[in-house]
C-alpha cells in the first residue's frame, strides 16, 4: 500500500507540475504586457490584504475602524482592479469599452471608494 501511495503521489505531483508549467508558459506568451502589470498590482494588493489580516489576528484590532477601513480599501481596490483587467483584456468581447474609458471609470470609482474609507475612519 505504501509503494502504491508513493507512486500515486509522484504521478499527481508530476501532472501538477506539468499543468503549472504549461499554464505559466501560456501566460507568458499570450498575455499582453498591460495585463501583466495589472496582475502584478493585483498580487501586491492581495499580499497587502493578507498582511493586514495577519496583523489583526496577531496584534489585535484596537483601532477597529482603522483596521476595517484599511481592509475595505484593500478589498475594494482589488475588486475594482479585477474589473479594470476584465475591461481592458483584448480577448474578451462582451464589454464594449475603450481602455481609456475603463481606466477613467477605475480612477473615479477608486476616488469614491477612498472618500468613503476616509469618512469611515473618522
Amino acid at each position: 500500500h505504501r509503494v502504491l501511495a508513493l507512486r500515486c503521489g509522484s504521478i499527481m505531483s508530476s501532472s501538477y507540475n506539468k499543468a503549472v508549467g504549461q499554464f505559466w508558459t501560456s501566460y507568458q506568451v499570450n498575455t499582453p504586457q498591460k495585463l501583466k502589470i495589472i496582475d502584478v498590482f493585483l498580487l501586491y494588493i492581495l499580499i497587502t490584504g493578507i498582511v493586514q489580516f495577519a496583523y489583526c489576528v496577531l496584534v489585535g484590532t484596537f483601532p477597529f475602524n482603522s483596521f476595517l477601513a484599511g481592509f475595505i480599501s484593500t478589498v475594494g481596490t482589488f475588486i475594482l482592479t479585477v474589473c479594470l483587467r476584465i475591461q481592458v483584456n483584448p480577448s474578451q468581447t462582451e464589454i464594449k469599452t475603450t481602455p481609456e474609458r475603463a481606466f477613467a471609470d477605475f480612477l473615479f470609482c477608486n476616488l469614491i471608494l477612498h472618500l468613503v474609507v476616509f469618512n469611515f475612519m473618522g
